[in-house]
């Protein structure tokens, strides 16, 4: 099975479990759509190919082949050499945030109709008055109550009316239809009623209406989070069904018939089947293979604790790494409109990396507001039309018009050379939005945007480090997406980071950190108990239910792969209304484990708090687990020896704010850049997906595993100490 699929009766090949482990004859692509610019990537086990096309929004499945055309004939590869493809997206996060998913109906438990309405019962914002709170995804004329009620611990109150059900079934016709979300209160405890009302809407419904229910979606306490999230999942499951499909179609046409593996927002990859099941765990996958990608780069580089710093098309991220791990959570909002205020989005019940995400890109605009401010974001032009530069029609002025016109761009090597940029186009765009408004030159205008942009991300990047109690300057940034080496160094300087590692196809790294990342899937059970109340019995059987539950979808695509089971515990002081997550140790479930799970706890909340409440009782309310592959540990590369300075083989005029003039600096090509010579600095180092920014000041060199290595006078000095 040179391409690990079997021919089906259709003479199509359908896809059986494989081997990830690279084969000499084999190769393994990773695509990675955003909302301008699709990433695709081939690695053979000896070199990598990687392009960047503009995502076509219309059918984003053309922009995929469209790259995977252009590197299987760059490298020469036939299809059935392919041994896996791996696939992350933002299409389900765009259509929750443009509400351009299916037409929905939710089904629930009599009285709990505007539970979606109502949400957590406070204001995001206390002292707005004109405060605009999230829609909900199901309008309430689709939101339908049926007599049903099963109590908190199992045990049913009210039997399901199933003739109301099917009463509602009848309505949902007439409204037509497309995808039903069932979300009974307590299902989580005792599914019975969900179960059964979803039996009987399949049925008269048809097949062609999507019914998901929310004990599959997410089995947890907290009905408004239980509900959005399920809500979330059946209004985007028919688009990335069908478009899945469509791509796994494509494929097979081409003659790669090789397993298609998704990049999910936890960090870990999972069936095809399975994604079309749980789209909603899809929303962050990109931002999810980018901080796989900073992980491990980190290890490789030696530093245990780093920011990656990822700035594409539309958005830039912000995630810190300490010890090789992101961190992740189980709690996430997805389209806040309110000035990227918590609480002003969806809310999200699933596993997640934990990033900070602003509109903020390549293609986000520039402007002046009422207040005589330069904003930059958080709309983009995305790639249709696009900056103005790309002559496409766009008449925007963007953060890309703003680097060309600093000289930060070659405008004939752009992407590649794929994609020539007008500098004249982007000049008149930046006097029309910002020059001519605020009376300055149109240099001065992309040098506003620029700053604005970089300001942003390190406000941002502050406060998701202050959250979580981290000294921000204690980190080193990994830089990567097609923007953020243009912008990292000045990025670090307003944050008081002294060393910058730029990898090896930054431009498109968070497709490269697909291919690093483990096969994995996360069961999550609420089962409320006191730790002195538990029978490790009972939790012991329901772990091994879990999983063998996680078994199911991460055993075919491991592919014999070694697995490990990581279990955690969310506790909490009863009473409390949040709680915190404890690692379960290795073994069976007895009482000297939940002992120590409650050390465990203690330690951490005094950690965090500052204090312990003793005598308290500790309440046990979520059970995770994750089964996942192994992840290999990368070699550490060691850095280059500096024997001089490389000389640039050409120049190029960049305008520098602090001078307010143009200055001539080094231009250097990162491909032909020697291992023992360093860039000084003011400098610009171009590849093909992005160029890198070193500032008068900074230093750059190549180190064994080809990751540029910027560092400033201060990490130099304290270099030369040690």
């Amino acid at each position: 099975k040179a391409a690990h699929g079997a021919t089906s009766a259709s003479g199509e090949r359908s896809f059986e479990p494989f081997q990830r482990t690279m084969q000499s004859d084999s190769a393994r692509f990773a695509a990675d759509i955003g909302g301008t610019f699709t990433d695709v990537v081939l690695e053979t086990a000896q070199r990598r190919f990687t392009c960047k096309v503009l995502t076509t929004q219309d059918q984003p499945e053309r922009g995929v082949l469209e790259g995977v055309r252009q590197l299987i004939g760059a490298s020469g590869l036939q299809p059935s050499q392919v041994g896996l493809f791996v696939h992350g997206t933002t299409l389900a996060t765009n259509a929750l945030i443009e509400r351009k998913g299916a037409c929905v109906a939710l089904l629930t438990t009599a009285g709990f109709r505007d539970v979606l309405e109502m949400g957590f019962e406070k204001r995001f914002e206390q002292y707005d008055l004109y405060i605009e709170r999230p829609m909900p995804l199901v309008p309430r004329p689709l939101r339908f109550a049926v007599p049903e009620r099963i109590a908190a611990d199992g045990n049913v109150l009210v039997e399901l009316d199933e003739g109301e059900v099917e009463r509602a079934a009848a309505r949902m016709i007439e409204a037509g239809v497309e995808a039903v979300a069932i979300g009974f209160l307590h299902s989580y405890v005792n599914p019975i009623h969900e179960r059964r009302a979803r039996e009987l809407m399949q049925r008269l419904l048809g097949g062609q209406v999507t019914v998901c229910v929310s004990n599959e979606v997410s089995p947890e306490m907290r009905e408004y989070e239980r509900f959005s999230t399920t809500c979330a999942n059946a209004y985007v499951r028919p688009m990335m069904a069908g478009y899945l499909n469509r791509l796994r179609t494509l494929l097979l046409r081409e003659g790669i018939g090789c397993p298609l593996l998704l990049m999910m927002s936890g960090g870990g990859l999972t069936t095809l089947e399975s994604a079309m099941r749980f789209p909603i765990r899809l929303v962050e996958s990109g931002p999810a293979g980018g901080a796989i990608l900073a992980a491990h780069v980190a290890a490789e580089c030696g530093l245990d604790k780093v920011m990656a710093f990822d700035l594409g098309g539309t958005t830039a991220k912000v995630c810190l790494i300490e010890g090789g791990e992101p961190e992740r959570s189980r709690r996430f909002e997805v389209g806040r409109a309110y000035r990227d205020v918590k609480g002003s989005g969806l809310p999200l019940r699933i596993p997640v990396i934990e990033l900070v995400e602003i509109g903020a890109g390549g293609g986000s605009i520039g402007r002046v507001d009422a207040m005589s401010r330069i904003t930059v974001g958080p709309d983009s032009a995305g790639s249709e039309p696009g900056p103005a530069c790309y002559g496409h029609g766009g008449t925007d002025a963007t953060v890309t018009d703003a680097n060309l016109v600093l000289g930060r761009l070659d405008p004939q090597a752009f992407a590649g050379g794929r994609i020539p940029l007008d500098r004249r186009r982007a000049e008149v765009a930046l006097d029309a939005a910002i020059g001519s408004r605020l009376s300055m030159s149109v240099p001065w205008a992309a040098a506003g945007i620029s700053e604005i942009l970089e300001e942003n991300m390190a406000n941002a990047a502050r406060v998701h480090a202050i959250e979580r109690g981290k000294v921000i300057g204690d980190f080193a940034m990994i830089a990567f997406g097609g923007g953020a080496p243009l912008h990292a160094a000045r990025l670090a300087q307003k944050l008081g980071i002294d060393t910058v590692v730029v990898p090896q196809g930054a431009g498109v790294g968070s497709a490269i950190g697909f291919l690093r990342a483990p096969v994995s899937f996360e069961v999550v059970r609420s089962e409320r108990a006191t730790l002195s109340s538990c029978d490790p019995r009972v939790t012991h059987r329901s772990l091994e239910a879990m999983h063998a539950e996680a078994l199911e979808v991460v055993e075919p695509a491991a592919g014999g792969e070694t697995l490990v089971a990581t279990r955690l515990a969310e506790l909490r002081y009863a009473g409390q209304g949040h709680e915190l997550r404890i690692p379960i140790p290795e073994g069976a479930i007895d009482r000297r484990m939940l002992d120590e799970m409650r050390a465990r706890f203690e330690d951490e909340y005094q950690r965090i708090y500052g204090l312990r409440i003793e005598g308290s009782e500790v309440e046990i309310v979520t059970w995770s687990l994750t089964l996942s592959t192994i992840a290999p540990t990368p070699a550490r590369a060691g850095e280059a020896t500096d024997s001089g300075s490389a000389t640039p083989p050409d120049q190029r005029d960049v305008w520098e704010p602090a001078l307010g003039e143009h200055r001539r600096v080094g231009l250097h090509r990162r491909a032909e850049l020697p291992r023992d010579r360093y860039v000084e600095g003011p400098a610009l180092i171009v590849e093909d997906q992005t160029t890198t920014v070193v500032p008068d000041g900074w230093r750059a060199s190549l180190d064994d595993a080809g990751h540029l290595r910027l560092r400033c006078a201060t990490a130099l000095e304290r270099s030369r100490d040690e």
